[in-house]
């Protein structure tokens, strides 16, 4: 359109929406802003955006004429309904080929919809995960676009751009179809439960555990972020623990122990459940905000039910603080591992070519997980793009071959002295199962045929002119059952 300068527009204009506008202002993009309520758009304008190339806009209609084509248009509001009535709203000034990104915390399903019906209308849609929150978006997130794949050339520069930079590479890449990028995001806010989950469970051990202070606690936690710990929440969190209040006391040990949670670590553990995958750390992370919610009752059973006698810690401390380390790292390689299993099982249901070692690559930087750790698996997934499992990587291997007797004790202790930790202890078992061979699913199975004729299928080697191998088999335990088996093997 003749007259049209602006590069991309944004809807939205909370403290994402103009931290994300700025930065792209400094990376040399023309950026048009509009808001619902408009007296927003002339105050951004006359402050934070004065001095800059920001365009504003009164109306849709004006957001549009603005733009460059293809237009390129991002969302940046509450998930849900509004998003659904902006795209709406933009539909009657849209021309064939432009984009509408929505950048929003939105379900991955609404993705996918929404994918298919712009596109039948010969628009192209992108649902982007973006990470990192206030500092991210200004200074640069991590940006995880997915949805029709016709957008990318034309969205890829100012994306990668506005992107964090980790030794030169951008952390955004095109992650995959419809809803993927979308889906990234929500994996990736599921693995962020269970990092803090498991980072909290490492404070309690040494708090209530060791008996330290958060002064030593917080020189612990900077010490392991110059290992392989090092990252962006193990960094916050030394820091929470020095911060204090007027009177000396830390602020930390002034909070109420209630979490809070806004649904995608809840999203990630129902995909698993639909999906038949064992992400059991990030289930066991989303159960103990649910557990810590219950305040009164907790209260009420601290003075009722007894636990354990406390016993002052004997062996060596500092043997013991670096057990917790291998332990927190073996249980954060367990958690990543169930994430990209999950990523997998989605992408093969879904039909979505997703790039795993992009996945980790754009998660190094601008995000909440940010990790040096990122790296590892980003070099796992380039070396083997079909890996099963980071656990068949030689570097994970080894690494939790490494870390896992000191493991075995932290949980040990922390049992013996009645401190809960469900992230560390549901890693540990998951670990061990997986490398079982034999699991005692056999029993399972035969329960399932005693009462509901559920069927069985019998092990290799076992087999014999009753027990068939690849057949469902079926056996009348009791003697007065029948012979006539349950339709699904799976029911």
């Amino acid at each position: 359109m003749s007259g049209a300068t602006g590069d991309i527009g944004l809807i939205g204009l909370a403290v994402m929406g103009q931290n994300l506008i700025l930065n792209m202002n400094d990376k040399g993009f023309t950026v048009v802003c509009y808001n619902r309520t408009t007296s927003k758009v002339d105050h951004f304008l006359e402050n934070e955006a004065k001095g800059t190339k920001v365009q504003g806009a009164h109306s849709i209609q004006e957001l549009c004429a603005k733009l460059k084509r293809p237009r390129k248009i991002i969302l940046l509001v509450k998930a849900g309904p509004a998003v659904d009535d902006f795209i709406k709203q933009l539909e009657p000034y849209l021309e064939q080929g432009d984009i509408v990104i929505d950048g929003g915390n939105s379900h991955f399903p609404d993705s996918i919809r929404r994918t298919k019906e712009l596109e039948s209308k010969g628009l192209l849609f992108v649902g982007s995960g973006v990470s990192g929150g206030e500092e991210g978006a200004r200074y640069g997130p991590s940006l995880m676009p997915g949805g029709s794949p016709a957008a990318w050339d034309s969205i890829k520069e100012i994306f990668q751009k506005t992107a964090a930079q980790v030794e030169g590479d951008p952390c955004c890449d095109w992650v995959g179809e419809t809803g993927a990028g979308h889906y990234v995001k929500m994996v990736h806010n599921g693995i962020e439960y269970g990092d803090m989950q498991l980072i909290s469970e490492a404070y309690d051990i040494l708090k209530r555990g060791l008996g330290l202070s958060e002064d030593e606690i917080a020189d612990i936690f900077f010490k392991w972020n110059k290992g392989v710990l090092d990252s962006f929440l193990i960094d916050i969190t030394a820091n929470i623990l020095k911060f204090k209040d007027d009177d000396g006391e830390p602020v930390v040990s002034k909070i109420l122990d209630q979490a809070g949670q806004k649904g995608t670590g809840k999203w990630t553990a129902i995909n698993a459940l639909d999906a038949g995958m064992p992400v059991t750390l990030i289930g066991e992370a989303v159960f103990s905000r649910c557990l810590s919610a219950l305040k009164a009752e907790r209260t009420r059973a601290s003075k009722v039910i007894a636990g354990p006698q406390k016993e002052t810690f004997r062996g060596d401390k500092q043997q013991f603080i670096d057990d917790l380390e291998q332990a927190l790292y073996a249980s954060k390689i367990i958690s990543y591992t169930q994430g990209f299993m999950l990523m997998r099982e989605t992408a093969k249901e879904l039909n979505w070519n997703l790039n795993y070692a992009g996945i980790a690559r754009m998660w190094r930087g601008g995000c909440i997980i940010k990790s040096v750790f990122l790296g590892d698996i980003t070099s796992a997934y380039t070396k083997t793009p079909a890996l099963e499992s980071l656990l068949f990587d030689d570097f994970f291997n080894k690494a939790v071959h490494k870390a896992q007797p000191g493991w075995r004790r932290i949980i040990a202790q922390a049992v013996l002295w009645g401190i809960p930790t469900p992230a560390f202890s549901t890693a540990l078992a998951f670990f061990d199962g997986y490398r079982s061979e034999i699991v005692p699913a056999n029993l399972l199975q035969a329960q399932r045929d005693y009462f509901g004729a559920h069927t069985f299928r019998v092990l290799p080697g076992k087999e014999n002119a009753k027990f068939k191998a690849g057949e469902d088999i079926h056996v009348n335990w009791t003697g007065r059952g029948g012979n006539v088996s349950a339709s699904s093997y799976v029911a």
